[in-house]
């Protein structure tokens, strides 16, 4: 399906996005095959869009690539000649759309395969679960194309692999196999080529079954926290504590596992 599912937007997403709904699980698909799902500008209003508004009753969303790769990054046909203020405005473009994903309503697991290199990098950076199948490859090019770092990589790379590798990966333009990027924290899980997807919906399905408070503090309050000094952090912890424990749904689930009722934690 391509129309958008909540009765407040009914804007269609562009052809090169893909909306498939499974339950409380929505699966977006960059459509771009051909080009490699390079991002190009409705793209990336798209996924803004979709990920400023999801569709309604949707818990998780699952994020991926048709074909043979994630995403290669930005289309290159898209870099006309722009002044400062223009190119800066075009790279919060990119910032705007990705911290939907990031600090959206949702989270969000990218189920990444091939290519996910530059922009396709910093979008799968922005989700919240990362699945790569052996096929993936990591690298940030755009050194060598005399370009920087424009979708929020600077940002959100530093913190999941160290600045160092980052600095490496930009300076030298090394390509990271997804077993390396994997050893060095670009992936959560790493399965068998043709597992991504699969992989990412049982996880999207299994995010979708918690608390909707608890989501939503885990992608919106988690990061504040992490960066916040720890007093402040405490405190924040101890707020968003107290407002699940008094939320029905916690109360519910709480009896039920008191009366053994309810799941217990067991090794998968």
């Amino acid at each position: 399906m391509t129309k958008r599912e909540s009765k407040s937007d009914p804007l269609n997403l562009p052809s090169t996005l893909r909306l498939e709904r499974r339950g409380k699980v929505a699966v977006l698909t960059l459509a771009r095959a051909a080009k490699r799902n390079a991002l190009d500008d409705p793209t990336v209003r798209g996924i803004e869009a979709f990920f400023s508004s999801p569709p309604d009753g949707i818990r998780a969303v699952v994020l991926a690539g048709e074909g043979e790769h994630f995403s290669a990054g930005l289309d290159l046909t898209e870099l006309t000649e722009r002044d400062v203020y223009a190119g800066m405005e075009h790279s919060r473009s990119w910032h705007r759309a990705f911290a939907c994903i990031e600090f959206g309503s949702v989270p969000v697991v990218a189920a990444l395969h091939g290519a996910v290199i530059g922009g396709g990098l910093e979008l799968a950076a922005a989700a919240h679960i990362r699945v790569a199948e052996r096929s993936a490859f990591y690298a940030l090019p755009e050194a060598s194309r005399a370009i920087f770092l424009g979708g929020g990589g600077s940002v959100r790379l530093p913190p999941l692999i160290g600045a160092s590798r980052v600095m490496d990966m930009i300076l030298t333009g090394r390509t990271l196999s997804a077993e390396e990027g994997h050893a060095i924290g670009l992936s959560h899980y790493l399965v068998d080529n043709g597992q991504g997807l699969a992989t990412a919906l049982e996880l999207a399905e299994r995010i979708a079954g918690n608390a909707t408070f608890t989501n939503y503090a885990a992608i919106q309050l988690l990061p504040r926290i992490a960066r916040a000094d720890p007093a402040s952090g405490f405190a924040t912890e101890a707020l968003a504590a107290a407002i699940a424990q008094g939320e029905a749904e916690a109360k519910a689930r709480l009896k039920e596992f008191l009366e053994k009722r309810g799941p217990k934690v067991a090794r998968r």
